[in-house]
């Protein structure tokens, strides 16, 4: 029957919050005829399982938290159809919710039981669903989690009604996917926090987008080094209001593809996957403390930017799967119904892989389990909802969904906060800090300045006061001292006068008395007066000492005062230099706060810019896609991959090579997809294992090409793949110079280091031991960090690598004793000097015969000349010596260990110091 598109008549909803939900951590309930599951464990995947790349990330993060998905089954009350056609048989399912117990009648008299997480009922109401099954998922999403909620089941069992429902006449009728969506927006604050949506659908092994009908094949993009999984060309909503979110689901339903089957009328031809992208900032982190300490605020301010939480939740409602018997699907319905089977057998394998503990998980079967790879085996938080039927007609059917939930509660995730730092915007709290620092500072050398003005014209005032006081006081004592002067001057002469005159008229009237008698008399009296004269004017002398005594101290106190100010001036001259060399401070401060602010905006350009450089790269795509074009080479490559072992992949390999052509397939090696990378290098490690291809393959650059890879490839598939190629092209004494003389050894050596894989390491410690049987590489080998990185393998334990090392050492103990032997060597052994004495005496008796007899081997090279004599009986390595020529089962090595005993000076007398028997 032809495809149309849905009405809109059923569609996504979101949810509520509940008060039971399922506990990520709660111990595993499920189990198949009631047989209890295996105890919960962090399972290694492969490179190639669901997650794994994010499995590997959160298995090294102390961080991670260990979740099983959680299933709960959903029964659906029967329809009128089968009221009518099973009215006289029973139902083959019995539930019982209280026991979480579902059993399965596989006969009248016989049952099968199963447990789940969750048992619903046909009376479970919509509400009830979305808080065991969705709500754990959605509060992770809101913590920083990734999320997935997926419904499973046959066709009409009700998948569509559990998740898209919108409810808009009966609200209680509402799915997941509204419910989760209301529970979001009332969690999250628009203003600070972002909500994205995309709605997609996987149709014929296509991605369509709902939302933009046009957009009909988009692309899946996978981080190599998380695992994550994108979908950069889907069509990115940001919903403000649950309203618009509604509208997005209606025109989403109505785009997708729908068609009326014998199971159902509006039956889903195809797999709808609703994206929910929250990103919350945390507030808080980054806020400035204040202090208060008496004289004012002191405002004290981290660098450390804001912590920004990414979640993604992921609801998948998938198409029923169905029989084409039962369904009565013909004509495009049928391919339909192919394609729909095809993508949900993919995924059963891959949660059978999953659960069993698989080393390979066959994610890459289908474009559905690449969606899911974070869901299953990741780093995603699952709940799983299978619906099934009442009606045993379709007891078949109901029967595998269940055994699907079953192996799928098996399946653990290793969860994951999904956290980084908001570099954006702590750079613009810093500009605004910034602009306020110099708003402040420039307030306050203002107001520096102002004081220091203030204080300088108020002493500059106080001088000239002071000064203008001595002045005048000066001038006043002189002109009173100069007046008293004056006025003794005066008085003085007055009284000589007065003193003349009495003396002339005392003589007049004396007469004729006698002169002698006269002359005696006056002069008595004149030697009274003149006495008298000098006593009063001594007095008055001794008035004015004491006078400008006064004024000299009236002097000094002025003079102390004047002192006194210039003492203030200078006290505020240092004030004056604290104060500039506070601001001094704050200047540097400032200018350390700007270099501060320019790193971060530097790290902040370089971030962006390396961001737009992989978006460039992401959107570049081929220029040809006839039948000699890269993307044709591509598909070439991808579709000859080797699927058989022994002569049917050589036969296959043989074929692509004749077919494509080595520069062809050499160029694939520097193609952008890394799947191209993984299928080139293979067929090149692949036609690299014939010594026919390898001269073929070094002259049209393989090599080059293999160990470019290895610098530039971060893929650990690629790398092992690599080293397993170099490897074999090491076999051969020329390319061994050629792969030194590119530094061959210092590449693998890098690649050893940073590798955890045993395989990987395998495949390094194969090249490198083939290259250690070269006499003409040692020393440069040595130089180059190959000993060392030998060595450095050992960590690893495991038995494949140490026989690649122990090898290794061999052929270097083997080719330092031939060169001795032909006198081209002297002195101690560089593998001595590199310290693997130690490590090759601790496994010369190792239990792997392949491990031991390299190393026995590698202790009677190094034992046949005399100058490592002493350092070998020092370590240890007389005593394996002895042994090997008594008890190694080769008789080669047990005559060589012998021979060398015996014919060592050092060897011979330290057994006979010791009293060793042989």
């Amino acid at each position: 029957m032809a495809n149309n598109f849905r009405n809109g008549s059923s569609h996504r909803s979101s949810l509520t919050k509940t008060d039971r939900p399922l506990s990520v951590n709660s111990n595993a309930k499920g189990a198949v005829k009631s047989k209890p599951l295996p105890a919960s464990g962090l399972r290694k995947s492969s490179p190639a399982s669901l997650g794994s790349a994010a499995a590997a990330a959160a298995a090294k993060d102390d961080a991670g938290v260990l979740g099983r998905v959680r299933v709960a089954v959903r029964l659906r009350s029967r329809n009128e159809e089968e009221m009518v056609a099973d009215a006289d048989f029973a139902d083959c399912v019995e539930l019982q919710p209280e026991l979480k117990r579902l059993k399965l009648r596989k006969n009248n008299w016989d049952t099968d039981t199963y447990e789940f997480d969750e048992v619903l009922t046909e009376f479970a109401s919509q509400k009830r669903v979305y808080e065991v099954v969705a709500k754990p998922v959605v509060e992770s999403v809101l913590d920083g989690y990734n999320g997935t909620i997926m419904a499973y089941g046959q066709t009409g069992t009700g998948k569509t009604y559990t998740l898209g429902r919108l409810g808009e006449e009966d609200k209680a009728s509402r799915g997941i996917m509204v419910r989760a969506m209301e529970d979001i927006l009332a969690d999250v604050s628009l203003e600070t926090d972002s909500l994205t949506v995309s709605y997609l659908q996987l149709y014929m092994e296509a991605i369509q987008d709902l939302l933009d009908p046009s957009n009909d094949n988009i692309s899946i993009v996978e981080d190599p080094k998380t695992g994550d999984v994108s979908l950069p060309g889907a069509t990115v909503v940001e919903i403000k209001d649950q309203q618009s979110f509604m509208e997005l689901l209606r025109i989403g339903e109505a785009n997708r593809f729908a068609a009326n089957t014998k199971l159902n009328t509006t039956s889903s031809r195809s797999h709808a996957i609703l994206m929910v992208h929250v990103k919350r900032s945390l507030e808080g982190r980054d806020i400035a403390h204040s202090s208060e300490n008496g004289n004012g605020t002191q405002m004290v301010k981290t660098l450390k930017p804001p912590i920004v939480r990414k979640g993604k939740l992921v609801v998948v409602d998938l198409a029923g799967s169905e029989r084409i018997d039962k369904s009565g699907s013909e004509g495009h319905t049928l391919e339909e119904a192919k394609s729909i089977n095809l993508s949900l057998s993919a995924l059963g394998k891959c949660i059978n892989a999953l659960a069993e503990g698989s080393s390979h998980v066959p994610v890459r079967d289908s474009k559905l389990t690449r969606l899911l790879r974070d869901s299953f085996g990741g780093t995603a938080r699952t709940s799983l909802v299978v619906t099934i039927g009442p009606s045993p007609r379709h007891r078949g059917e109901t029967a595998s969904t269940i055994m699907f939930g079953q192996r799928a509660m098996k399946v653990e995730n290793m969860l994951k906060l999904k956290e980084e730092f908001d570099y954006k915007s702590l750079s613009r709290r810093l500009d605004i800090q910034l602009d306020k620092l110099i708003v402040e500072n420039e307030r306050k050398q203002k107001t520096f300045e102002d004081e220091i003005e203030r204080i300088t014209i108020e002493a500059q005032n106080r001088i000239s006061e002071a000064e203008r006081n001595y002045e005048d006081a000066l001038e006043k004592e002189r002109l009173k001292y100069q007046k008293d002067y004056m006025e003794s001057i005066k008085k003085l002469e007055e009284k000589w006068i007065m003193n003349q005159q009495k003396q002339g008229s005392e003589r007049i009237m004396a007469g004729s008395k006698d002169d002698s008698s006269d002359v005696a008399s006056n002069g008595k009296d004149s030697m009274a007066s003149v006495v008298e004269e000098l006593a009063e004017v001594k007095k008055l002398l001794l008035k004015e000492t004491q006078s400008r005594k006064a004024a000299e101290g009236e002097v000094n106190n002025l003079k102390s005062q004047v002192a006194q100010w210039k003492r203030s001036e200078a006290s505020g001259n240092t004030e004056i230099l604290k104060l500039r060399e506070m601001l001094e401070d704050e200047t540097q401060q400032k200018n350390k706060l700007e270099g501060e602010i320019a790193i971060l905006q530097s790290q902040l350009l370089q971030l962006s810019f390396e961001a737009d450089e992989t978006s460039k790269r992401l959107d570049k795509g081929g220029s040809a896609n006839g039948p000699g074009s890269l993307d044709s080479l591509r598909t070439e490559v991808r579709n000859q991959q080797p699927k058989d072992s022994g002569n049917g992949e050589k036969a296959s390999i043989a074929k692509l090579f004749e077919q494509v052509g080595l520069h062809k397939i050499l160029s694939l090696l520097e193609a952008e997809d890394t799947d191209v990378q993984i299928h080139a290098v293979k067929v090149v490690a692949n036609l690299a294992s014939e010594e026919l291809n390898q001269a073929k393959i070094v002259e049209a650059g393989g090599l080059s090409s293999l160990l470019m890879l290895l610098r530039t490839s971060e893929d650990e598939t690629i790398h092992r793949v690599a080293a397993g190629a170099i490897a074999n092209l090491a076999m051969n004494e020329t390319n061994q110079e050629l792969i030194m003389a590119q530094g061959g050894i210092r590449l693998l050596s890098m690649t050893a280091a940073n590798a955890e894989d045993p395989q990987t390491l395998r495949m390094i410690a194969g090249a490198i031991a083939n290259l250690c049987g070269n006499d003409k590489l040692q020393t440069k080998l040595r130089g180059e960090g190959g000993i060392k990185a030998l060595l450095g393998m050992v960590r690893c334990g495991h038995p494949d690598v140490l026989a690649q090392v122990a090898r290794g050492i061999a052929n270097f103990a083997k080719c330092e004793s031939r060169a001795a032997t032909q006198g081209t060597k002297t002195g101690k052994s560089l593998l001595i000097e590199d310290g693997a004495l130690s490590w090759i005496v601790q496994n010369a008796n190792n239990g792997a015969s392949i491990i031991r007899r390299h190393i026995e081997l590698a202790l009677c090279h190094l034992a046949q000349h005399e100058v490592n004599a002493k350092d070998m009986i020092t370590g240890g390595a007389l005593w394996e010596l002895v042994r090997i020529s008594q008890d190694c089962s080769r008789e080669d090595i047990r005559t060589l260990a012998h021979r060398t005993l015996t014919s060592s000076p050092g060897f011979r007398a330290e057994i006979s110091r010791l009293r060793i028997e042989r």
